[in-house]
């Protein structure tokens, strides 16, 4: 069973067996305003947890997305490459940034379920 968890830096992540998606979180996406460019992790690039990992850039800033959790990236969306809009358009979804094999899963219980992040935004 998957569970998105969230980090109070923005990133989520949703672990499916011992990979790893990442992304930032629509609140991120839209504090940042429309993406411009977006640089990914290679693969075979170990990330410790908090490390950085992304950069995205956008009209207003340029931010770094940190890894939520460690472990090697093994997949990056090549398609934000081509249209970082997607970003904007589904940061939840399509808008990913990458995938990684996850090298401790007890860190993922250390992060905030859906609900408690919600209740971090409505504080911000």
């Amino acid at each position: 069973m998957s569970e998105t968890r969230f980090t109070d830096q923005h990133e989520w992540v949703k672990a499916d067996g011992g990979i790893a998606t990442v992304g930032i979180t629509k609140y991120a996406a839209e504090q940042l305003g429309d993406v411009v460019f977006v640089e990914l992790p290679d693969a075979g690039r170990e990330v410790g947890q908090g490390g950085e990992a992304a950069v995205v850039e956008s009209v207003k800033a340029a931010s770094e997305i940190y890894a939520p959790i460690g472990g090697t990236v093994t997949e990056s969306n090549a398609a934000l490459g081509d249209d970082p809009a997607k970003v904007n358009a589904d940061p939840e979804g399509d808008g990913w940034f990458f995938k990684m094999k996850i090298a401790d899963s007890s860190q993922l219980s250390k992060l905030m379920t859906a609900e408690q992040y919600e209740e971090f935004v409505k504080g911000l």
